[in-house]
């Protein structure tokens, strides 16, 4: 049986549809709500959704019913499908941005334009890079670049760091990782950190069950196609942030493969989408989207 997924949609039934792809492990509501108020108001109807085992979808048994990423790629086309769209620009973050180059590969026609934020190239062994870096070990040649060292030791101090004791311990921990992914270009606002760590615990239905992300990674280790970005025909945009802690370079990689795409780099911004960069992202993504509004 399928997992129920969480969705909410904002805007006009009669604007242009974007959906939001949010990263691994990651709840949909980490598309900030000024991010999406700005796309709404520039005329598009916006649908962001809690990936499954994360935030209010359903939590699965991983177990008894494993599933790869594959299946949450296919989330993603039973959202649309919820909403009846036969076709959406896709606005994709992270992780968030292999799955919707997957479905802008397989199903092109599904796919107005595509949009990836802070993401790595289809194909590119992302995983596998982030694993030998925390491990210590080299990168073979023609590797894509590694994660910044403060990136680095900080998930290597979660490997011997005992766990939370209690929800506040949750919460600082959950605040110290969005530091390392905020990056070192712009202010890091602790206090906002904090409501948004909060608001993502209280709407965890189980918020160990994140993990099984993890697993539906290594269920299927080739997921990710090997030389298949020069099949996709959406318009795409590719940003990144001047200050990329986990993925440096990787826009550029995507960007290159990918034809006729268009590379944005955002000053300041890290791996996450603070209010210092709302407005350039929204103009970007409106501009980019506004280009195919006749279909």
């Amino acid at each position: 049986m399928q997992p129920n997924i969480w969705s909410e949609e904002f805007g006009a039934a009669t604007d242009a549809p974007i959906v939001l792809v949010m990263g691994s492990m990651s709840q949909g509501v980490l598309w900030p709500d000024e991010f999406v108020g700005r796309l709404t108001a520039g005329g598009r109807r916006v649908i962001r959704y809690d990936h499954r085992d994360t935030g209010r979808s359903d939590t699965v048994d991983f177990e008894k019913e494993p599933y790869t990423w594959d299946d949450i790629k296919n989330d993603l086309l039973r959202v649309m499908d919820a909403h009846g769209l036969e076709s959406a620009h896709l606005v994709c973050h992270s992780a968030g941005g292999l799955l919707g180059q997957l479905v802008a590969v397989e199903r092109p026609e599904r796919v107005r334009t595509l949009t990836v934020i802070g993401s790595s190239p289809l194909g590119g062994g992302e995983g596998a890079v982030i694993v030998r870096a925390l491990m210590g070990e080299p990168q073979p040649e023609g590797s894509l670049p590694e994660p910044a060292p403060e990136f680095v030791a900080f998930y290597q101090g979660l490997f011997t760091a005992p766990p939370p004791g209690d929800r506040r311990e949750q919460i600082d921990r959950m605040i110290a990782e969005q530091r390392v992914l905020h990056g070192t270009g712009l202010p890091f606002d602790e206090d906002a950190a904090r409501r948004l760590q909060e608001r993502i615990l209280d709407r965890a239905r189980d918020l160990a069950a994140v993990a099984n992300h993890r697993l539906a990674a290594m269920a299927r280790p080739d997921f990710e196609p090997v030389g298949v970005l020069d099949r996709v025909k959406a318009p795409t945009l590719v940003i990144e942030g001047t200050h990329e802690p986990a993925k440096p370079g990787h826009g550029a990689i995507i960007a290159d493969r990918i034809p006729g795409a268009r590379l944005l780099m955002v000053a300041g911004m890290g791996h996450t989408l603070p209010p210092e960069v709302h407005e350039e992202l929204a103009e970007a993504v409106l501009a980019h989207t506004a280009d195919q509004l006749e279909r």
